[in-house]
């Protein structure tokens, strides 16, 4: 394997780190838009204000953004075509986005990436192809070979799942497996993954089948490494699972909706992530422009806490910082990107200032770490 320099290897290793800055600073994210660029956002910790920073990079329909300081990787799905992973490194400031390199993902319809710091690995799912990949990232942040495609299996009964549809992927923090979140299967697939080989195995090692047309969509580990929550994207529900690492396999725990429209066509969510320091669960719900958090239980059970507006129209996603103080929400249909604080105890959310405009339709978000 190709040795990492030493300032990525810091910057990779820093991935999912909860503490805080010390005071505050001025800091860089990044919007994938529909219209194919993304754009740099300047954010005032301090004030707690967003601000556009101008067109960074073009990367064509950016569906997913990654950022480990100094590099932006983007899922890229346009027209049809095999999706394409870009690696970006950005200049001093952060605010403009030179391109290294880029790569096939494997499959139709990139859609989601995630990153498995210790063994350089770059994880892509690919929604259209209904299959998973992993690529190699090089000591400078670049991408290598392709190493590994998987192909799931399955469909469902809404009319969107023809076939399989993976959303999202996520390594495990055992290292030793991937789940792959698939919307067209209404399952979650959890394959094996080797480290030193940065390889999926060809077969699923097990898999979780959710209610036939709840679709699932992006899932996250807790702190402890014990628990799975998952969003659904046509039921609008989010799932609490048990993990085990011991054989790599998922049990429910609890369901809850996150949507109170009667109309099942009226339902979407669309993301969830757990908070920084492990104690909470958002998930954004896509059709009602809302925002929820949910309260961890010590059994890994979720509890609402609160439901606030996204500040626009359709969150497709959002984005929270490692210090787990701010959260970022893309509405795609007004064309607003909202910043939220986070409230340390209680993890509330309070939005700061008012939403600000994008040149087009806001598909991704990261925070420059």
């Amino acid at each position: 394997m190709k040795s990492l320099s030493a300032a990525l290897v810091v910057a990779l290793a820093a991935a999912g780190c909860a503490s805080a800055p010390p005071g505050c600073a001025a800091r860089v994210a990044y919007a994938g838009l529909e219209d194919g660029t993304v754009q740099a956002l300047r954010f005032d910790e301090c004030a707690g204000r967003l601000a556009g920073a101008g067109e960074a990079a073009r990367v064509p329909r950016p569906r997913w953004l990654l950022a480990r300081a100094p590099m932006l990787y983007a899922a890229s799905d346009e027209d049809g075509r095999e999706g394409r992973v870009f690696a970006l490194r950005a200049d001093r400031d952060a605010t403009r986005l030179e391109k290294v390199n880029d790569a096939g993902a494997g499959g139709v319809g990139t859609t989601h990436l995630a990153l498995d710091a210790p063994s350089a690995t770059l994880l892509a799912a690919n929604f259209n192809a209904g299959s998973a990949s992993s690529l190699a990232v090089g000591g400078d942040g670049s991408l290598g070979a392709l190493a590994s495609t998987v192909k799931d299996t399955g469909s469902g009964p809404h009319r969107r799942q023809a076939g399989p549809r993976a959303h999202a992927i996520a390594v495990d923090p055992s290292g030793r497996f991937a789940l792959v979140a698939d919307m067209g299967a209404d399952r979650v697939f959890v394959y094996g993954f080797g480290r030193a080989t940065r390889q999926l195995t060809p077969q699923p090692v097990s898999s979780l089948a959710l209610p036939p047309g709840s679709g699932p969509r992006h899932l996250a580990f807790d702190r402890s490494g014990r628990y799975v929550y998952l969003v659904t994207e046509l039921t609008a529900e989010v799932v609490a699972l048990r993990w085990s690492e011991q054989d790599g396999r998922l049990a429910a725990l609890q369901t809850l909706p996150t949507s109170q429209a009667a109309s099942a066509e009226a339902r979407s969510a669309s993301e969830i992530a757990t908070g920084a320091d492990g104690r909470f669960v958002y998930v954004a719900n896509r059709t009602e422009g809302a925002l929820l958090v949910y309260r961890i239980d010590p059994a890994g059970t979720l509890a609402l806490v609160q439901s606030v507006p996204s500040g626009g129209t359709a969150p497709w996603t959002f984005a929270i910082d490692r210090s787990g103080r701010w959260l970022l929400a893309a509405n795609f249909h007004s064309k607003d990107v909202s910043l939220f604080g986070i409230d340390a105890r209680s993890g509330e959310l309070s939005p700061a200032g008012p939403p600000l405009a994008m040149p087009a339709a806001p598909l991704s978000l990261a925070f420059m770490e």
